[in-house]
């Protein structure tokens, strides 16, 4: 009787682990196939990034001022520091936002609303382009301008095109 209950008991024992190790088997083929998934998953991601990183690098250097070392240049040779420069520039622009006429003094367009056009945003493209951004609050446009300086201190903004949007 003690032989029977020890060969029952190698027996279940036997059994006991040949189930853990086809349980363990299955577990460890779902964890490695997962692990693959999201190693390939990862990969493509990364190769996604990469390429989101050299289209913004050169979106980023296109029409910008800051990364157009020709145009930065072309300053810096008539005795202007550029972190000084665009600073100027911007602060000319913004301060056209004062003005007690009508009519913005250099925005084409008249407020239809009864506000004030206003510049509110700024990029310059090169040494001598400028886009802005203008809007009354409800109607917005841009503008393209050319800019210069004359005498180190009077700068002089001529419109190239304008375009107003309606809501």
């Amino acid at each position: 009787m003690k032989s029977r209950i020890f060969m029952y008991l190698f027996i279940f024992t036997f059994l006991l682990v040949i189930f853990q190790f086809v349980n363990s088997k299955s577990i460890i083929e779902s964890y490695d196939d997962k692990l693959t998934n999201y190693m390939d998953k990862n990969t493509e991601l990364k190769d996604s990034i990469r390429g989101i990183e050299e289209n913004t690098a050169n979106n980023l250097y296109t029409f910008k001022f800051d990364t157009n070392d020709d145009a930065m240049t072309y300053w810096e040779d008539r005795g202007y520091r550029i972190s000084e420069f665009v600073p100027f520039i911007k602060d000319e622009l913004i301060n056209l936002n004062v003005y007690d006429t009508e009519d913005h003094p250099l925005v084409p367009f008249a407020s239809m609303t009864g506000n004030k056009m206003r510049i509110d945003q700024i990029r310059l493209l090169n040494h001598k382009w400028i886009i802005i951004n203008f809007t009354d609050g409800k109607y917005w446009g841009e503008m393209l301008l050319e800019y210069d300086i004359e005498n180190k201190e009077n700068l002089k903004f001529k419109e190239i095109a304008s375009i107003l949007y309606r809501p």
